[in-house]
Parts: C-alpha cells; structure tokens; sequence
C-alpha cells in the first residue's frame, strides 16, 4: 500500500517529467532521464538516479552556484550538461528572452574589448575616460563587432552542419546558439581592467579560455568527438579575428 509521502513524491517526478524531462540528462553520461529529483515535501528531496549508468542523474542540484560556477570554470563536461539540459530549458516561453539577452551580453562584450584595444593604442585612462570610452565603443566599434559576431555564428552554423555532419533544426540551432553564448562567459574577465591594470595581451589570454570552453560546450550540446568539435571553433574564432584584424588595422592601425 503506497504512502501519501510516495504518492507525492510519485506526482511531483511525474510533474517534473512533464514539464520538460525529455530534455533531462544524466550529467555523467548525457542519456535522457525522466526526472532529477523526487520531491516529496518543501526541502525534503531524492535525487533519482540514472537507468544507463547508475550514478546519480544530477548532483548539481544540491550544489551551490558557485561550485557549479568553478567546475565551469575548470571545463568539466558534468557542469555544462548541468547548466545547458537541466537548468536552462530550451522548450520553455522565456528561451528567446533568454538568447536575446545572451546576444546582446555577448556583443557589449566584444565592443568592450575592441574599445580597449584602441583605448590602449591612443594611451586612453578607463578610470577618468569611462564615458568617452563608451562613446567611442558605440560609434566607431559596434559595427565591426556585429560583423564579427555574424561572421563567428555563421561559421559555427555553417562548419556544424557539415564538419560535424548535424542536420540542424531551429531547436537545434537555438541549442548550439545558447551553448556558444553561455560558454563565452570568460568575456567578462576584462571588465576587471577597469579596476586593476593589464597590458592588452591579456585579451588574447582570454581569448583561448573562451575557445577552449566553446569546444566543450559544443561538444555537450552536439555529443560529437572533442577534436572536431576544437575544430569547428577554431576555425570560427580564426574567421573573426582575420575579420576584426581586416576591419579594425584598416581603420584604426589596431592589432
């Protein structure tokens, strides 16, 4: 005879599956779960294990933001599954809220960058020169970015297709999209030159961070071999910087 306790805890997994458990992962292997968790009163929770390889669907869901935050950090593929299939949830109404927000995150970012390189050409003061600088970032820089941003997603689509033989979707292209945006999270590491000095070389330190957990998150998100994966970033962050490189020597003698 069933408890009331597991009658709960039964309807709650079965809600859970129903609001978007065919998404769910195991963050060890990547197999599709049904449920996480079993929530059988507010705090009391069992976290479901999974079918393929016995372990513990998600143990993410007990941790705080910032372990999740340095196992991110230190690329392990768990974290990514964690944050792309169980936190962020592609078939909810808010994903394109979601992905606008991380597009234009992702943009002023980049504007930053470029708008201190040149700022480090011209001998610029960030700490007296902030408004200026923003001025100058919005003026003479966002075009440039927005072209190298559309040149870096095209050939992410483009090479994905191809390269890692996908048929890609409009899910899947949301999938990738949100993979490559969230994974470029160590763009926010030069906003900190603002309070201390780094010479520019930095940003290109940067730069190999954010490519290296690019190739890790596609590779959660497309479930293809490490070193294609690699590839297909490389190449796309090589295609931009020869655009960047082209527009901004042109222009402005940077790089």
């Amino acid at each position: 005879m069933p408890t009331p306790a597991t009658d709960r805890g039964d309807a709650a997994a079965a809600e859970e599956a129903a609001a978007g458990g065919a998404r769910r992962r195991c963050v060890s292997c990547g197999a599709r779960v049904g449920a996480l968790f079993v929530q059988y009163s507010p705090g009391n929770i069992r976290l479901m294990k999974c079918d393929e390889c016995k372990a513990v669907a998600d143990p993410y869901i007990e941790c705080e933001f910032m372990i999740i935050l340095i196992d991110l950090i230190l690329h392990k593929e768990k974290a990514y599954r964690h944050l792309l299939f169980n936190m962020l949830n592609l078939e909810s109404g808010d994903i394109m809220g979601i992905l606008q927000k991380s597009c234009l995150i992702y943009i002023l970012l980049d504007a930053f960058r470029i708008s201190f390189l040149k700022s480090s050409k011209d001998d610029w003061d960030f700490s007296t020169s902030l408004p200026f600088a923003i001025w100058t970032c919005g003026k003479q820089v966002l075009m440039n970015v927005l072209l190298g941003s559309f040149v870096f997603m095209f050939i992410i689509f483009l090479t994905t297709r191809f390269f890692l033989n996908l048929s890609l979707d409009m899910a899947r292209y949301k999938e990738v999209l949100l993979a490559i945006l969230i994974s470029s999270y160590f763009k926010l590491f030069p906003i900190l030159m603002m309070i201390w000095e780094f010479p520019s070389s930095v940003l290109f330190i940067v730069e190999i961070f954010v490519l290296s957990s690019n190739t890790v998150a596609l590779r959660v998100a497309t479930q293809s071999p490490i070193a294609r994966c690699f590839g297909v970033c490389f190449v796309a962050h090589a295609m931009k910087f020869c655009t960047e490189y082209c527009l901004l020597h042109r222009l402005y003698g940077l790089y």
